[in-house]
């Protein structure tokens, strides 16, 4: 089975901090933590790593962290040949305080003019393709020619490149952010009828499956007739950064590889949880089975 991951590239440096840091005063850590980034890019280096057959697809620079990028691709095992080095264009970087005591992350990105397409056209044909919205054209050219792949978005900002991919994905998988902004309407954990009217929208919008990430709260879908919020695992976060993408990623795997979209939610939402107990995006994703063995240890 051909895995096609289409999107953002970055590199991360996280800085690991028991509190938040106080303006102009000087700290230090014994350590800090450095691994590639970016949603379709974190997705794809879980996808190598439980065995997929993975290409990624993006852009980065003719720099260190371009170098850096490529080279955990290449150790993954993942297919490099649609990863460009362009000239004339810096990798993005991240910059992530990684709060230990409560869980969150403060991300400070420095990146490049976006990139609307690769130089070269992807002819690789696709079983499975994740995307993020990134190299837009791109991203299009691949749903367009794999018409029969099993799709994901990962959707994480409400653009105009998000509003047309997501109506030609097989599953539409955005955040509550996104979908209270696209939808004009605050979710109210309190009253799902917030939840399902965000829902509708989103369907009546993307035509295609829509499921929602809560976060702690779970996620919120429409499977057999009904309308569900499948819970997220209780677990003690230390760093939140990447398990976004690693949900996606997990995702991406498991409805590919036969499970109910119900079950592929479960475990995609094991290893996102999974991977808050760690520190670093591509260092937290925990191996495959450890996911499935999770109902089991607990």
């Amino acid at each position: 089975m051909k895995v096609i991951c289409v999107g953002h590239s970055t590199f991360d440096t996280t800085l690991p901090m028991n509190e938040y840091p106080i303006e102009n005063v000087k700290y230090r850590i014994p350590k800090h933590i450095e691994c590639g980034g970016g949603p379709a890019s974190n997705g794809a280096y879980l996808l190598a790593k439980w065995g997929m057959d993975t290409t990624i697809v993006s852009v980065v620079g003719n720099d260190y962290y371009g170098d850096r990028i490529v080279e955990d691709f290449i150790k993954i095992g993942a297919d490099t040949k649609y990863l460009e080095k362009r000239k004339n264009h810096f990798t993005s970087s991240s910059y992530i305080i990684a709060n230990m005591s409560n869980g969150t992350r403060t991300i400070i990105t420095a990146k490049d003019e976006p990139i609307e397409e690769l130089t070269e056209r992807v002819t690789t044909k696709a079983d499975v393709i994740l995307v993020d919205g990134e190299l837009p054209k791109t991203a299009i050219q691949v749903l367009k020619d794999n018409p029969n792949a099993i799709s994901v978005l990962d959707a994480g900002r409400v653009n105009e490149n998000t509003k047309i991919i997501g109506k030609l994905v097989k599953y539409f998988v955005c955040s509550k952010d996104y979908a209270e902004e696209f939808c004009q309407q605050k979710i109210d954990y309190s009253d799902k009828k917030t939840l399902i009217y965000c829902y509708e929208k989103l369907k009546e919008y993307f035509n295609t499956n829509i499921i929602i990430t809560l976060e702690s709260k779970g996620t919120f879908t429409y499977i057999d007739g009904n309308y569900e919020q499948i819970p997220s695992i209780k677990v003690k976060a230390i760093d939140s950064t990447g398990a976004g993408d690693i949900f996606h990623g997990a995702f991406t795997y498991f409805i590919s590889n036969g499970y109910s979209l119900r079950d592929a939610i479960h475990y995609a939402s094991v290893t996102g949880g999974i991977s808050v107990t760690r520190i670093g995006s591509r260092f937290s994703i925990p191996n495959l089975r450890e996911v499935l063995d999770y109902d089991n240890v607990i």
